[in-house]
């Protein structure tokens, strides 16, 4: 059965965002909040951090962590430092400074609690470069160079499961209102999305209360998948929104008593999940640099769209960054598994969605929803920069079926890992110190898997080789 919660607070509305510790002090106080969950997102897009009582936190707003916390995998262990860092260096303490304009309510705590997500520097004062949010500043800034504005909008897809507490079992859709689980696709079904009605309402509260801007919430055509779309804005921002979205959805389902899951292909039979990236650049007066005066195409589109074609496969580390990644990335999946182009054609893996020239923008339709959402859009844009600086021509549209040619994407971990530590431009722009780590944690996490036997093996090599 569902928790109870405390009316009062449930009816309290909470915003996002403050510009001091001045001010943080007054909504802690009119809050009457008693913890801060201070947080950063590591490599894989886990929060990672320290809880302590508001009072500490004024006192010293800063905390420290080893700066080992950027090179742990996600089964929690460590690769070789040799090469990368010294094993002191990577004991060694870096600060974590607050960033206010994310202060925000933890609304499913069961005492009034806030967080904040902080930035990552060296005792010396240089940023972290390992560190995820420092990846996306870095690409922004070479577009503030330029004068370039982007602004992106993601969509996340996710599945609602059932509890799965042995993982040697095969995920199954949850119960919903009606008593029973789904059986079929139910892609775009209102009233599929009516059977959790319960779990949605308190997941738009919590959004709210938080300041994560959902703009729409449609059921996919996976059982029980769905998707909410936040709309378009500042890429930090967003990256902010889409990391503090997964920690509520997973939570709001746990009161529900299911799971909320990102895993790129959770479930054999059904599709995987996204994370589609629309982007377009924008000048200092917000005018879109995707299209002319008239209207038309500008050569910016063209070299960004070039671009994502040149330089998607050498990011696709970073798009698909686990094994299981790749169990969507195949044909027939319906999946794009191309670095084809086109107007309003979904089997691309870049579409121009319909849009007056206004709002002309490039849908990165390739990520995977397990994916780290600051390296992601930082990758994507960084593949499109190099297109435009480059003058790179993309090819011409596709307005056929273009999964008929196959799959045209690293189709493993370890190809795509060849690929990325191999581009040089992409190296250059995201930095050499966190492509090390990042090939490094990889390396480390492919390590992992091989030592895992699966049940295919088992099934079909026991008694048949």
């Amino acid at each position: 059965m569902k928790p109870k919660h405390n009316k009062a607070k449930r009816e309290t509305t909470l915003n996002r965002g403050v510009s001091s510790l001045e001010e943080a002090q007054a909504w802690f106080a009119r809050q009457s909040i008693e913890e801060i969950e201070c947080v950063v997102p590591d490599l894989a897009g886990v929060a990672r951090g320290k809880i302590m009582p508001v009072r500490k936190f004024l006192g010293t707003p800063s905390m420290n962590l080893p700066l080992a916390v950027f090179y742990q995998t996600i089964t929690g262990d460590f690769p070789e430092f040799a090469g990368v860092v010294t094993a002191v260096q990577s004991d060694t303490d870096i600060f974590l400074t607050p960033d206010f304009a994310t202060l925000a309510a933890v609304p499913w705590a069961q005492d009034p609690t806030a967080q904040v997500i902080h930035d990552a520097f060296h005792p010396d004062g240089r940023p972290v470069e390992e560190a995820p949010r420092q990846v996306l500043r870095r690409v922004l800034a070479l577009y503030a160079e330029k004068g370039w504005v982007p602004i992106v909008a993601p969509e996340i897809e996710f599945y609602l499961v059932d509890k799965n507490t042995d993982p040697d079992y095969p995920l199954k859709p949850p119960i919903g209102r009606s008593g029973r689980p789904e059986t079929g696709r139910q892609g775009y079904s209102i009233s599929a999305v009516n059977e959790f009605d319960a779990l949605f309402e308190d997941m738009y509260e919590y959004s709210e209360r938080q300041g994560l801007e959902i703009d729409t919430l449609i059921h996919e055509s996976g059982v029980a998948q769905m998707e909410i779309n936040l709309r378009h804005g500042n890429p930090l921002e967003l990256a902010d929104q889409v990391f503090m979205f997964k920690r509520t959805i997973r939570e709001v389902a746990l009161e529900h008593e299911i799971y909320a899951t990102f895993m790129a292909k959770p479930m054999a039979s059904e599709p995987g999940s996204a994370m589609h990236i629309h982007q377009s650049i924008v000048d200092k007066d917000g005018k879109n640099l995707f299209s002319d005066k008239k209207g038309e195409e500008t050569a910016l589109f063209h070299g960004f769209i070039a671009g994502q074609q040149t330089y998607l496969p050498a990011i696709m580390a970073i798009l698909a960054p686990y094994v299981n990644s790749y169990r969507r990335i195949a044909k027939d999946s319906g999946a794009p598994v191309n670095t084809q182009w086109g107007y309003d054609n979904r089997t691309c893996g870049l579409r121009v969605p319909p849009s007056d020239p206004a709002n002309r923008r490039l849908e990165n339709r390739i990520p995977s929803s397990d994916a780290n959402p600051y390296l992601a859009i930082a990758a994507s844009l960084a593949a499109g920069y190099l297109g435009m600086t480059q003058g790179l021509t993309p090819s011409d549209p596709v307005d056929t079926d273009a999964s008929v040619a196959g799959v045209q994407l690293p189709r493993s971990l370890t190809e795509s890992l060849k690929l990325f530590e191999q581009c040089e431009p992409l190296v250059e722009i995201l930095g050499p110190i966190f492509c090390q780590a990042y090939d490094r944690v990889k390396q480390a996490e492919y390590e992992t898997f091989m030592r895992t036997i699966s049940p295919w093996e088992r099934e079909f090599l026991l008694l048949n080789v």
